[in-house]
């Protein structure tokens, strides 16, 4: 075994992007011993005729890029295009137990799975088991439950839509609609605290709006890791003199200073781009107090007869906006300087360059999304951008920074375990079958049926399940009573150890991969965040000839747990536009033509009526809506009391750990820190590198504790600290989420520092 190594903490001074990122694109390619094959793969990546990109969802730009990738969606094909491989002589050598013991860095780096694995109790490791057999063990298990509802079909983001929609008309056929889904965990409120105000929950914009921005706001969100290929966007409007303000309460390194990896000249002068004019250091829950400070200065100047309202928009599209009016109104500044920890001149700074744009995008992440009001600040956040009429016009709009590769698709063709009557009405008259009705569980709802004992089997379409839910051990412990788990996977995950006592591992092609039937090649669908779709032809051989498409596996699932069933299963795994058709048959105001629109490799965006100035709500207007107050969590009165944000390295997309180091952070081979305000150090008697234990606040009985992290002086504001997803999920209590769209709150984790009782050894900090 390889020797460790040291832990260093050495800030990072120079700019995100430019050759940082090119060396490390190409270190990884070597790594996984891809360097020929990648690089081959990248020039195919998010181009037309090529493949998706298996990481993040921002679209592919209008005016294309000979390359057209950044550093973390080069990690991502590499780790799926490696060499490694999983067999079953590595599963022969290697029991569940000790496996269990290796860091999630460790397991991502043994490679792809190569044929479909059963978990064998007697000598507590995965076996080979054919896939017919496979197919039957689940069909069996599926049709030995008491109601259909003791299943839970959990989806990931990197479902692609012909699989996900297939998916969802399985599960309905079944009987029921527990879709657990990535989302749940960072989107939903979205999805859900969106469409009251605006008749969506999606964002509005597509990319040629930022070209006539007149000025952007990013908010919650590290554009330089989450979405890398959005800082070209930053880039070419900070070029145009457009503002770009940042509202984050950790300072990242993309939005400081930006070098772009294909500017040729910037690359060869070593130059780079200031990226925010302004950054807004808020506190941690205190968006909700900016987003109100900056109302209040609206209509303050409204008030002292100044234009700074689209009072024409308004008028026609809009109701409640005195209801709002007295709200912000009522709420003193003292409050919101108080909450927002941010001078009430700063607010009145932003909200001018908002008042002056006459074309504003403004992005967000999940620092606004994971709070315990989550939904009801994203109406907020549309009530600002309401106010000066920021929809239906170029370069103005809300823009949901999503996370996975086709985390929106698979909500808009069928995962969501809250369907409308009007969609279960298309799939009965579409397939002839009555779809359950009651709405069914999300991720926080699945895992406590898990927990009670109302939950038989889980069913995991990709992702990594027990490493993402909250409440680490209580979900590890609740998930080990089931009696069937089932992974749709490509490499080995946490997920796969933490098992029922039945458990499958099912291999599937990969993204990049070629998609091989009776038929010919086929081709599968992504949709982005701005509701672009476009095909996704992968160009590699599979790894091994014992993979199958993730659709193939969902079709002979279906076959061996619903023998009568008249669905046409076996047609759809031969023919992919037999699935696309079925897809326009149930949705046909947004995907008629679905095939002949396909014919278009740049694809076709899907109608987003807010565009247009339509509003999809009850009563046809986009809705001001009222949230009282300026707290987005939990008050706790107590001075100890911090703030943690779970966050990811940038050597990390979710739960895949690439590295263990975080380079923009400056944090080398070690992922157990917590970024803290110095102040907030030293208050409690703690020397930088100090060790300790953090401990969350709660009442239900549980002590939830995380040991061995290293205190890093970083400048948070006071009160917040930081610390990396998903080692720290064991803070964050199950029902701590957003009541509206069942989110965790990751974001705002009351936790407390005690001591460590662990030995750790210390981390370096360099000057």
């Amino acid at each position: 075994m390889s020797k460790e190594k040291k832990s260093e903490f050495k800030p990072y001074h120079h700019p995100a992007g430019g050759w940082g990122a090119a060396n490390a694109t190409a270190r990884v390619l070597m790594e996984q011993s891809v360097l020929v094959k990648g690089s081959r793969g990248l020039l195919s990546m998010n181009q037309p005729g090529g493949f998706k990109c298996p990481s993040c969802a921002f679209p592919d730009p209008d005016h294309r890029k000979t390359l057209e990738f950044c550093e973390n969606g080069a990690k991502a094909l590499a780790f799926e295009a490696t060499k490694a491989r999983v067999t079953r002589e590595f599963f022969a050598q290697h029991t569940v137990t000790s496996l269990m013991e290796r860091s999630d860095h460790w397991l991502e780096m043994q490679g792809r799975l190569t044929e479909p694995m059963c978990y064998d109790s007697a000598t507590d490791r995965y076996v080979p088991i054919a896939w017919d057999d496979a197919y039957a063990l689940i069909g069996q298990h599926l049709q030995a439950l008491d109601s259909p509802h003791e299943a839970e079909f959990y989806t990931s983001g990197r479902t692609a839509n012909e699989t996900a929609f297939l998916y969802s008309i399985f599960v309905r056929e079944f009987g029921t609609n527990n879709f657990p889904d990535c989302s749940n965990m960072c989107h939903e409120p979205t999805s859900r605290g969106l469409p009251p105000a605006i008749g969506i929950g999606k964002g509005t914009i597509v990319m040629a709006d930022f070209d006539q921005a007149e000025a952007i706001f990013v908010i919650g969100q590290n554009t330089g890791t989450n979405s890398p290929r959005m800082m070209t966007n930053l880039v070419e409007a900070r070029k145009r003199g457009v503002p770009v303000v940042l509202i984050n309460p950790m300072p990242e390194r993309a939005l400081i200073r930006f070098t772009e990896p294909q500017d040729i000249l910037q690359m060869g002068t070593f130059g780079s781009t200031a990226i925010s004019t302004d950054f807004v250091h808020v506190r941690i829950g205190g968006d909700l107090a900016i987003f109100k400070g900056m109302m209040r200065a609206l209509f303050e100047a409204d008030e002292a007869g100044e234009d700074v309202l689209d009072k024409a928009f308004i008028a026609e599209h809009t109701v409640g906006m005195e209801a709002v009016r007295a709200d912000v109104m009522s709420t003193s500044w003292a409050d919101i300087t108080r909450v927002s920890g941010i001078p009430e001149e700063q607010i009145r700074h932003i909200a001018g360059i908002y008042a002056k744009s006459n074309a504003t995008i403004i992005c967000y992440g999940m620092g606004l999304t994971q709070h315990q009001e989550g939904s009801h600040l994203l109406q907020q956040l549309a009530n600002l951008l309401l106010l000066k009429g920021n929809f239906g016009k170029p370069g103005a709009g809300i823009a949901p920074i999503r996370g996975h590769s086709n985390v929106q698709g698979d909500r808009t063709v069928g995962i969501d375990e809250k369907p409308t009557q009007a969609y279960l009405d298309r799939v009965r008259d579409v397939f002839g079958f009555e779809p359950p009705r009651e709405h069914g569980h999300h991720v926080v709802e699945a895992v406590a049926a898990m927990e009670a004992g109302t939950a038989k089997v889980f069913f995991g379409m990709g992702g990594n399940f027990a490493r993402a839910i909250p409440d680490t051990d209580r979900a590890y412990a609740a998930m080990a009573r089931l009696n069937l788990t089932v992974n749709v996977t490509t490499k080995l995950n946490r997920a796969h150890l933490v098992h029922g006592r039945d458990a499958l591992m099912l291999p599937v092609v990969a993204r990049s991969e070629i998609i091989r039937t009776t038929k010919g090649e086929q081709f599968v669908t992504i949709e982005d965040a701005m509701a672009n779709v476009t095909p996704s032809r992968g160009v590699f051989e599979p790894v091994s000839e014992d993979v199958r498409p993730e659709t193939e596996i969902i079709c002979r699932v279906a076959m061996a747990t619903l023998p009568n069933s008249k669905t046409p299963w076996a047609d759809y795994i031969e023919d992919y536009t037999l699935i696309r058709d079925r897809i326009a048959d149930v949705y046909p105001e947004i995907y008629a033509d679905f095939s002949e629109k396909m014919k278009n490799p740049h694809g076709f965006h899907l109608d987003i009526p807010p565009r247009r100035r339509v509003w999809k709500t009850p009563n046809g207007k986009a809705n001001f809506l009222v949230m009282p107050g300026l707290e987005v969590n939990d008050v706790i009165e107590d001075p100890a009391m911090l703030r943690l944000a779970t966050i990811r390295s940038h050597d990390q997309y979710n739960t895949t750990i690439y590295s263990n180091s975080d380079r923009y952070r400056g944090v080398y081979n070690n992922r157990l820190v917590i970024f803290m305000n110095k102040e907030d150090r030293e208050d409690r008697g703690l020397e930088n590198g100090a060790v300790v234990g953090l401990e969350t606040y709660s009442d239900d009985g549980y002590r939830r504790y995380v040991d061995g992290l290293t205190i890093l002086d970083y400048p948070m504001p006071r009160g917040a600290i930081a610390g990396y997803y998903p080692e720290l999920n064991p803070l964050l209590p199950l029902d701590f989420y957003d009541e509206i769209s069942g989110t965790p709150a990751a974001k705002a984790i009351p936790v407390k520092i005690v001591p460590s009782v662990a030995s750790a050894a210390p981390i370096r900090i360099a000057g």
